[in-house]
Formats: structure tokens, C-alpha cells, sequence
């Protein structure tokens, strides 16, 4: 089995400039190649990446652009010898797409169920990294521990989670201390 950390893209490892579609326009977060590259060579977990991607049934974005700036933030990573293992992403939205269709929308756990079967994961032992309320709830529902990271959404997303009592198992300034408070509860050192 392996073991993975589930991540969102926009607002956790890359600025969110709204419907991201422009490979141009990525920026990743500082530390992120640096700390995607401890999780990967040191730990040995898979990188997977979940994310909700509505402006393409919005029409804002099409699914190349989505599939052009993912392969974007694998360029971005080479330097650091780190690469992401699996992008998924959830094309629709329920104001433009039927029910079925977005089944796979965050915080459904479809995403990472489909990606948990694909690649052998142990959810027990996996984490989540994002800065948004679906992808803690997501985390929750899927059984996997959660981390909220305080850029993007993340900082109005975590007060609407308290209000819920829907409580992550970490809150982080930023991605770097995410994955600090990650590999600290990995080793059994908290």
C-alpha cells in the first residue's frame, strides 16, 4: 500500500488568480517545490492533486488550459526533482452541470476515492493539504487527516469550518509549515 498527500492546487500550491487558465500566469507558493520534494524523496508519498475546476462549465476555461497549467506546475517543480503523480480535477458545477456530472466536485470524496484505488493508497495513513472548506470536508468524508493551509481561502474558510465544528487536524500559516506539522505527525513526534 502506499500513502499518499492529497492536494489542492489553486490557493495552496499556486496563487489563485480566479479560473486559472493561463500557464503564463503561474506563480507557485514560496517552499512548495522545496517541501513537495521532502514529501516525495524522503517520505515516498504520492503526490496527487484534487482539484474543482468549474470555470470550464462555466466556459471561462476549457480542459486544455486546465491540463496546459497543471503541466505548468510539473515544469515549475523539475528543479526541485519533484514531480506531481496524478492531476484530477472536477469539470462542472451544479449551476451549469446535471447532479451526476458532479459527483466528482469536492467535497465529494469521488476524486480521491478514484485516486485511492488507482494508486494502492492507504487512506489511514494520507493526508490533505488545502486552503478551502470542500477540501477539509472532503478529507473528513474520505478519512484521511486534514490541513488547512492559510493562504488562498484559507484563512475566511477556516472560521466557517469552526462555525460547523467541522475542526482540521492542523491549521498552517503556509504551505512549508503544512508539510512541518505533516512529517512531525508522520513520525510520531506529536
Amino acid at each position: 500500500m502506499n500513502i499518499a498527500v492529497f492536494l489542492d492546487r489553486d490557493g495552496t500550491l499556486n496563487e489563485d488568480p480566479g479560473y486559472l487558465g493561463d500557464p503564463s500566469k503561474v506563480k507557485l507558493y514560496d517552499d512548495v517545490g522545496s517541501a513537495l520534494a521532502v514529501l516525495k524523496n524522503d517520505f515516498h508519498f504520492k503526490l496527487i492533486v484534487l482539484s474543482n475546476q468549474s470555470g470550464i462549465a462555466r466556459g471561462l476555461v476549457t480542459e486544455e488550459d486546465v491540463i496546459s497549467v497543471n503541466n505548468k506546475i510539473n515544469e515549475l517543480l523539475h528543479p526541485y526533482r519533484v514531480q506531481i503523480d496524478k492531476f484530477y480535477f472536477c469539470p462542472s458545477h451544479p449551476e451549469f452541470s446535471s447532479l451526476e456530472e458532479c459527483e466528482c466536485r469536492k467535497p465529494s470524496p469521488k476524486m480521491l476515492l478514484d485516486a485511492a484505488e488507482e494508486f494502492s493508497i492507504d487512506l489511514s495513513q494520507s493526508y490533505f493539504i488545502g486552503d478551502a472548506k470542500t477540501d477539509i470536508e472532503c478529507a473528513m468524508q474520505a478519512g484521511v487527516k486534514s490541513i488547512l493551509v492559510k493562504t488562498g481561502y484559507g484563512k475566511e474558510h477556516l472560521s466557517l469550518l469552526f462555525q460547523e465544528n467541522k475542526i482540521p487536524n492542523f491549521a498552517a500559516e503556509n504551505f512549508r509549515e503544512a508539510v512541518d506539522f505533516l512529517i512531525h505527525d508522520f513520525n510520531g513526534d506529536i
